[in-house]
């Protein structure tokens, strides 16, 4: 583990009561309010009680504190050295993080230390001074909620001026690319950064203007056969979604998870990295999608 278990949400619940307590601000009824905001609600239980009853001694009767400080807990040398490292990656520097307090602090790892071999050799040129400076005003008119006039290529060539409300920006890690997601508008759009050429920042826009695309969550149902540690692969694999994962057997899994639809594509490529472990149940329309790419990829074979 990288970052100590200080940093976990009890000690997070204890530290934010703490804080409390010292500023004169803590009674009954914010500690539980505080508990609930920091932890998880089974913590209600042990939390507020080691607090009142003299087991964890840092709250007096009258719920102030003996301590004279609000508490502080410093990041270490390793997890600063983990910080730093990830401030190389070119992805992460597009968004300007400060680096105040890790000059002189040598990384944990550099970006070249890692070799990828499960995505498209194409990606974004990161280090392109127009692809950063296009990313950052697209950054800004989405903190300042301002429309974009961006200009830019399509797939097949022919270059497109639209006026735009951005709405989110999403990184594809089997692409390497990052896409511009707009609401309002003509029509809602996806645009690859790499194929703008310019953009520029424009007025704030209105609420009747602003009209998000509509993204229906779905629910994909799977069962894992846990051979080559496929288990822990696909929780990692699938660790930016939501999940539930029940044991069948000693090697049998199934595997819930939630996704928009719009991610279909990118999932049934995840899905099909796994090989036979991994089998869609449910929904009809994935396992009809994944029998069509493989049916595609026999026929290619074939030929």
């Amino acid at each position: 583990m990288i970052f100590s278990e200080i940093y976990g949400s009890y000690f997070k619940a204890v530290s934010a009561i703490l804080a409390k307590a010292t500023d004169g601000r803590l009674n009954e009824r914010e500690l539980t309010r505080t508990v609930l905001a920091n932890a998880f609600g089974e913590s209600l239980v042990t939390i507020p009680a080691k607090l009142t009853d003299g087991s964890w001694p840092l709250l007096n009767a009258d719920f102030t504190t003996p301590l004279r400080h609000r508490p502080h807990t410093p990041l270490t040398l390793l997890e600063k050295q983990w910080l730093k490292a990830l401030l190389l990656d070119p992805r992460v520097r597009l968004f300007g993080p400060s680096e105040e307090g890790l000059e002189d602090v040598e990384p944990l790892f550099t970006p070249d230390q890692f070799v990828y071999f499960d995505r498209y050799t194409d990606g974004d040129d990161y280090a392109d001074p127009r692809y950063i400076a296009h990313f950052r005003t697209i950054l800004q008119a989405m903190r300042e909620q301002r429309k974009l006039r961006i200009r830019y290529r399509g797939h097949r060539g022919v270059r497109h001026s639209y006026i735009c409300i951005p709405y989110r920006l999403e990184y594809s890690p089997k692409d390497d690319k990052f896409r511009l997601i707009t609401a309002g508008g003509r029509r809602p759009l996806t645009i690859n950064l790499s194929r703008i050429d310019s953009v520029g920042l424009l007025e704030p826009w209105d609420e009747d203007e602003y009209s998000p695309p509509r993204e229906h969550e779905e629910t994909l149902v799977m069962e894992l056969y846990d051979s080559r540690n496929a288990l822990e692969r696909a929780m990692l694999h699938f660790s930016d979604l939501e999940k539930e994962t029940e044991k069948l057997d000693e090697k049998r899994y199934r595997i819930t998870l939630k996704y928009r639809q719009s991610d279909e594509t990118e999932l049934l490529i995840r899905i099909l990295s796994f090989g036979p472990v991994l089998k869609v149940l449910e929904p009809q329309s994935m396992v009809a999608r994944l029998c069509e790419r493989l049916a595609k990829q026999t026929a290619l074979f074939a030929d």
